[in-house]
């Protein structure tokens, strides 16, 4: 079973110093992202690292990681791309750019491009109505005004970001 790193149990610990001792189960939201962050999805070995750390059932864990759609319970493209389409964004292009982003990855809802770089999900309300249409990569960086110039330099800057990770990697 793979384990969260030295580095990721200090961030969980950091989260969970900030609920009372007999609350750390508070931190679960937090623990669940950094293992999201650390195995690319949440696993069901994350999903015990994080019960056993927070002493908590893992049955409860689950039923956090399956709730909020910011965690993916099965294996996702190295960039995850999430468009609102709800309906302040819907009636500022959403939509449109959804189906932009869909036509220049080949791929739906839901699904991931066959090389594994790209993952594409439709959102709820991100809170940034002002900026819409709005989309976000792996739950971090927002994109806003998403016109089709931007979701191209968008896809361009991450086809360069998984080329240099390869790169490094190989």
């Amino acid at each position: 079973m793979p384990k969260i790193s030295e580095q990721g149990l200090k961030e969980i610990q950091r989260n969970v110093d900030k609920y009372p001792a007999d609350q750390k189960q508070s931190a679960v939201m937090a623990a669940l992202a950094v293992a999201q962050d650390e195995y690319g999805w949440v696993t069901s070995d994350a999903i015990v690292e994080v019960a056993l750390l927070l002493d908590m059932p893992p049955i409860w864990v689950q039923e956090v990681a399956t709730f909020y759609n910011m965690y993916d319970v099965k294996p996702v493209g190295h960039f995850k791309i999430t468009v609102c389409t709800n309906l302040p964004c819907e009636l500022s292009g959403g939509k449109r750019a959804a189906e932009y982003i869909k036509q220049k990855l080949g791929i739906d809802f839901n699904e991931t491009t066959s090389c594994g770089t790209f993952t594409l999900k439709e959102g709820e309300c991100m809170g940034a109505c002002g900026d819409a249409p709005v989309a976000i990569v792996n739950n971090k960086q927002m994109c806003g005004f998403m016109s089709n110039d931007k979701i191209d330099a968008l896809i361009e800057e991450l086809k360069q970001k998984a080329s240099s990770l390869a790169t490094s990697q190989g």
